[in-house]
């Protein structure tokens, strides 16, 4: 009882190591052969928002955990998670790589007869993991060589029991949502430029990463854009347009 007690009060006094506050970050982003000025730095568990300085210099609130994208026009995008070491020295430095061509369309051919459980590396497909996914699985999974406690499938670790008590877990989750909502955006700008929402939707250019924003979260179109059904996807943004002209009151 004793023992149990102590691993109580040991645990709590640990949250309050990991519960960590946002701070300023500064950063600096190089690219090869390219300006650094302009470059958008979005941090996207608090929505904060920074741009570069001529030298590529920025600075954003984060902690640990936190997921950054990187973009600009004429640079590939990325995305970063905030590690303990970062926060800690309370600077990071990005390399990013200039875009080399920008083609209009691509073809890709695949052959669904090679790959590795057709040749015998796998038995089944391996799962794809995003980086905010394998940060909350390895917070959150059991260590089946641990004999204290019984679950199914293995007993609990110290390590996803703290990060539960400490918020952690919690935190770790809402980045993962962060990043599910980034990706529908990359596919909703992967298949619309900007000149078909404002010339085909009638969204002004200064309510463009509003509207995307607003979209994203239309349970009808997440099932088009995931199932890749561009005729319902235009279908929809037209509707939800209309929405959210409506809403801002300020239609042409």
């Amino acid at each position: 009882m004793r023992s149990k007690l102590f691993l109580i009060i040991l645990l709590c006094s640990s949250a309050a190591v990991f519960a960590q506050k946002e701070k300023l970050i500064q950063g600096k982003i190089s690219v090869k052969d390219s300006k650094l000025e302009g470059i958008r730095v979005i941090n996207l568990v608090n929505e904060k928002e920074a741009i570069t300085d001529e030298a590529g210099n920025f600075s954003i609130l984060a902690k640990p955990d936190d997921l950054l994208v990187f973009s600009a026009e004429f640079l590939d995008y990325m995305r970063m998670i905030v590690e303990e070491s970062d926060y800690n020295k309370g600077s990071i430095e990005i390399k990013m790589t200039s875009k080399v061509l920008q083609l209009d369309e691509v073809q890709i051919y695949e052959n669904a007869r090679i790959n590795a459980v057709a040749l015998g590396i796998l038995s089944s497909p391996a799962k794809v993991y995003t980086p905010a996914e394998r940060r909350l699985r390895t917070a959150t999974e059991l260590d089946a060589s641990l004999n204290v406690g019984t679950m199914a499938g293995g007993s609990i670790g110290l390590d996803p029991l703290m990060n539960w008590i400490s918020g952690r877990t919690a935190m770790l989750k809402r980045a993962l949502k962060a990043e599910e909502k980034e990706i529908l955006l990359e596919k909703l700008e992967f298949n619309y430029t900007d000149a078909f929402f404002t010339e085909k939707l009638g969204i002004e250019t200064l309510y463009l990463g509003t509207f995307k924003n607003y979209a994203i979260y239309d349970a009808v179109l997440i099932e088009a854009i995931t199932s890749k059904n561009k005729p319902r996807m235009e279908f929809n943004l037209y509707r939800i347009a209309t929405e959210f002209k409506k809403r801002n009151d300020y239609e042409k």
